[in-house]
């Protein structure tokens, strides 16, 4: 560790099971599920995250001289850059073709899921900050003779610490929504210009009308026979987004959702008493977190329905302040979605890799914020002085 906390000691660890619940969750919080030994330990015992598929768990572990944990990270020796979301593949290419050797790396993340959150976890009252632990990732990764660190989807204030300490910065785009306060689904409906309102109640009215029972299942009420068909959904999904098998195993869903409890929450739809689609979310103190999709029928604005406004109606109705909705997908501006900017930073050893990231993150930031600022003014919500 660093000169500046000779009283710390950093170790990295092969399974999450290494680190009791207890002390991993009082450095988490209870904020976001995704980081939260749960999670993490459901997508290890599942078969999801291992060795095997190029996810080496090396979990980080931060102790002062009592041996207590006062901060932590989820960490893997990646093989590969599939399932992170934030795509450094041309960096590898570059580097590979030039003589270098980019994998493996380390990444710090929740594995499979693009759900901005904390990424270096730090025990509330430890008097130990966020750029500690990065500083003795930076340490591993030169003491392991890896490329490069990369800490993705992590807050805004993690970003800006490593961003002092010299990490490259880039920004990404996703689309959330957010509560002001809606008493109701029309009271959503009301702030919005009269031509997008229209459009989103047609929506749902052809979505109703198809025939189909929605539900919105949380924790015990999510029986085997759901989790089953949400893993053919999802299949069904990775083939034909991706053409490539799935990473999430079909033992990870029944896993995770005995260990979440009510934080998991389903929307699904049935046809004659059989789930044909469905949408994973899960719960934080702050924001329903839409994950995963999939679908056996081929149905109007059932994916809007499902993943979209069944996500609004459960925020409005637990009072949560937004929805964060996944990667990608412009179409969610129309919905109510706007966009939001997501963090990444990241640590090179190569100097030269380093020089021609940096060069081109600088040109691509502020490229990123103009195209939000673009996609801003694609808003459904009524402009000031716009009738009703």
């Amino acid at each position: 560790m660093p000169d500046t906390a000779p009283a710390l000691t950093l170790s990295l660890h092969r399974t999450i099971a290494d680190l009791p619940a207890t002390d991993w969750d009082a450095c988490a919080g209870g904020d976001n599920p995704f980081v939260s030994h749960a999670f993490l330990a459901a997508l290890e015992a599942s078969g999801s995250a291992t060795d095997r598929t190029g996810w080496l768990p090396q979990h980080a572990a931060l102790r002062d001289a009592a041996g207590e944990l006062v901060a932590c990270a989820p960490c893997y020796a990646k093989t590969h850059s599939q399932g992170e979301y934030v795509f450094d593949y041309g960096w590898a290419d570059a580097f590979e073709r030039a003589g270098g050797q980019y994998y493996p790396k380390l990444q710090v993340c929740a594995p499979f899921s693009p759900v901005p959150g904390p990424r270096l976890l730090v025990r509330p009252g430890s008097g130990v900050g966020p750029g500690a632990l990065g500083q003795g990732l930076v340490q591993v990764c030169e003491q392991l003779e890896l490329s490069s660190v990369h800490v993705t989807f992590c807050e805004a204030a993690e970003w800006e610490a490593l961003g002092e300490a010299g990490w490259l910065q880039r920004i990404g785009t996703q689309f959330h929504w957010h509560n002001q306060g809606y008493a109701s689904f029309d009271d959503f409906l009301g702030a919005l210009a009269s031509r997008k309102r229209k459009a989103i109640r047609r929506e749902r009215r052809d979505a109703a009308a198809s025939g189909f029972v929605l539900k919105t299942l949380r924790g015990h009420e999510i029986t085997p026979k759901h989790w089953k068909a949400f893993h053919r959904f999802y299949q069904s999904t990775t083939d034909k987004k991706w053409g490539r098998s799935a990473y999430l195993t079909s033992r990870f869903w029944p896993l995770m959702g005995e260990a979440l409890g009510d934080r998991v929450v389903l929307m699904v739809a049935e046809q004659d008493g059989e789930p044909v689609a469905g949408a994973l979310n899960l719960l934080g103190t702050e924001a329903l977190y839409g994950r995963n999709w999939g679908s056996i029928v081929d149905a109007p604005f059932l994916h809007f329905e499902l993943c979209y406004y069944r996500a609004i109606d459960f925020a409005i109705e637990h009072k949560l302040p937004r929805v964060e909705a996944g990667a990608q997908g412009e179409h969610k501006i129309q919905r109510g979605y706007l966009p939001s900017p997501t963090y990444s930073a990241h640590w090179i050893a190569h100097p030269g890799l380093r020089r021609a990231v940096g060069d081109f993150l600088d040109r691509e930031r502020p490229a990123m914020l103009r195209e939000m600022e673009a996609l801003a003014t694609l808003s459904p919500f009524r402009k000031d002085g716009e009738d009703a």
